[in-house]
């Protein structure tokens, strides 16, 4: 307990600063650790063969450029396209199993997608509001604080045991309270007097979303066989470990922004 403890003061006296600062330092630390992310969704070999050193240079100097990138131009979807060819056209050199195959290129395909997309949404959402995003970061953190409390207390009926053994109807519950809760009293007294019920609603599904994120990441691991997705934060696991709620978090939000 100790150890984590102290881990989880380690994060907070470089994320908090970097968070607090915004501009190329928040840049700069959202790249790095959306390289390391990369890093653990590559480490699942259930998930993918050998993948070329030459094809990985590419696909993480690419990742870079999507997540830093102000994508005011076509230039992102025009790369994706050519990083397609990039790397699907080197599987017809290799035909043995195990070496690099079709589905290991459409694996880093996706990835791009997926991770490129999550990260530069968290530095789009930091550069546009500021209250806006600690509304977000506040979100998946109460959730997950009140869901663990609120699990070890009332928790007897599994959610999804196969997936994430300690997730329980209680925990869902207690966690979607006051992860929706206190945030739309920050959002309304903060940022904006909107109808409450509709920050309300705003909360629930973000709060929701981000305990389905975390089902999502479950399941990667559970189909790979592993618990964290790496041991880089001792008694906390990897980036994707941490990050798992916030992205959907973030993702659904700007979705939202797109609509209303």
């Amino acid at each position: 307990m100790l150890k984590r403890i102290l881990s989880a003061i380690v994060l907070c006296l470089i994320f908090i600063p970097l968070f607090l600062a915004g501009g190329k330092a928040f840049m700069l630390g959202v790249g790095i650790v959306s390289l390391l992310a990369f890093k653990e969704m590559l480490d699942l070999k259930k998930s993918h063969s050998k993948i070329p050193s030459g094809i990985l240079l590419i696909a993480m100097a690419s990742l870079i450029y999507f997540v830093l990138s102000d994508f005011e131009n076509g230039l992102p979807l025009l790369l994706l396209a050519v990083l397609s060819i990039i790397f699907l056209l080197p599987t017809l050199f290799h035909f043995k199993s195990g070496e690099y195959e079709t589905r290991d290129a459409f694996y880093l395909i996706g990835l791009l997608m997926f991770l490129g997309m999550s990260f530069h949404s968290i530095i789009l959402l930091r550069e546009q509001n500021f209250l806006e995003m600690c509304y977000v970061v506040m979100i998946p953190i109460l959730t997950d604080t009140f869901a663990l409390i609120f699990g070890k207390a009332f928790g007897k009926r599994k959610i999804s045991p196969e997936i994430s053994p300690n997730k329980t109807y209680a925990g869902c519950i207690g966690g979607t309270f006051f992860g929706s809760v206190v945030p739309t009293i920050f959002y309304y007294f903060m940022i904006s007097k909107e109808t409450i019920f509709f920050i309300l609603l705003l909360s629930i599904l973000l709060s929701f979303m981000g305990q389905l994120g975390d089902l999502v990441f479950s399941k990667i691991k559970r189909e790979n066989g592993i618990k964290d997705f790496s041991h880089l934060i001792p008694e906390h696991g990897g980036i994707l470990d941490r990050f798992d709620s916030l992205i959907f978090v973030v993702l659904t939000f700007m979705v939202w922004k797109g609509f209303f």
